[in-house]
């Protein structure tokens, strides 16, 4: 089955290889770069797409990065990877030749740190102006790169193959998914046979793409190595003509432009920073914003 008939039928596909070993290499340096960029700032830091979120873990007593968001803007390598002709082959028969680019994120699960798991969800939550980003069902694409071997052991991505096609099932409602908790009880709830969970494993270079709808998450990492994943959400450029970063346009790579083009978060452009946001991940504070109501 190649990627483009898994993808369609499974909600999720799997590219081997997708990158050579140098290449690899090259992202496995900029990460590298770009966690010592972030460790320079005292707590979450955000100007406009660029977002490091930092904070100081309750079980290593050091501050760690979690996440980096739109480092292409600050690393030259990020920004070449982002457009790299190998992603245009992989999308191109589902998107077509003009594509832009919405997500850009590394997910790090550090050895030892207390919040290295990521709850069941579907990425569809995340789209709060759908009415902004056109055929959010077939016309968008996230992609996890592996840059090193990923397991069950470290935390590797688990998908529910067909949730493709179930809708939107409300899974983690009222609570992050980073910091939330477990929330296996909900798969059960919503109709979901949690045998059917398939546990990923991938090599450096490999490629995992998934839609909006498929249910996903991963479990933490309890190894002494880390799981270092680089996140990238493409659609279709037609459907989205004012929001997103071009990547390809008529299948050529386009590099970033002058200035940033706010892509999901709709309050970055009353506000777009530089600013900090004093993130408090204790127990205490975390207890209170999982009551509160959901926005």
């Amino acid at each position: 089955m190649d990627h483009v008939q898994q993808f369609r039928e499974n909600g999720y596909a799997i590219i081997r290889g997708f990158l050579p070993p140098d290449d690899v290499a090259e992202l496995v340096a900029a990460l590298e770069r770009v966690n010592v960029e972030a460790l320079k700032h005292h707590t979450t830091y955000r100007d406009h797409n660029v977002l490091y979120e930092v904070h100081t873990d309750p079980l290593l007593n050091e501050r760690v990065c979690l996440q980096a968001h739109w480092t292409c803007w600050t690393d030259a390598t990020m920004e070449r990877m982002r457009r790299h002709p190998r992603y245009l082959e992989a999308l191109e028969p589902l998107l077509g030749r003009d594509i832009k680019h919405y997500a850009n994120q590394i997910h790090w699960k550090p050895p030892g740190a207390k919040y290295t798991y990521y709850r069941y969800h579907q990425d569809i939550k995340f789209r709060a102006h759908p009415e902004l980003f056109g055929d959010l069902d077939h016309g968008w694409v996230t992609t996890g790169l592996a840059l090193n071997k990923q397991g069950g052991d470290n935390g590797a991505l688990c998908v529910y193959p067909g949730t493709h096609r179930m809708g939107y099932l409300g899974l983690g409602e009222g609570a992050t998914v980073m910091t939330g908790g477990s929330n296996e009880e909900e798969l059960t709830a919503a109709g979901l046979d949690p045998d059917g969970m398939v546990q990923l494993e991938l090599e450096p270079g490999d490629l995992v793409m998934w839609t909006l709808h498929t249910l996903h998450g991963s479990p933490p990492n309890t190894t002494d190595r880390d799981r270092l994943f680089v996140l990238n959400s493409y659609a279709r450029a037609a459907d989205s003509p004012v929001r997103g970063e071009w990547a390809f346009r008529d299948g050529e790579p386009i590099p970033l432009g002058e200035t940033p083009e706010i892509c999901k978060y709709e309050e970055l452009r009353e506000n777009p920073g530089p600013f900090y946001a004093d993130d408090d991940w204790s127990e205490e504070s975390l207890t209170a914003r999982i009551a509160e109501p959901a926005a």
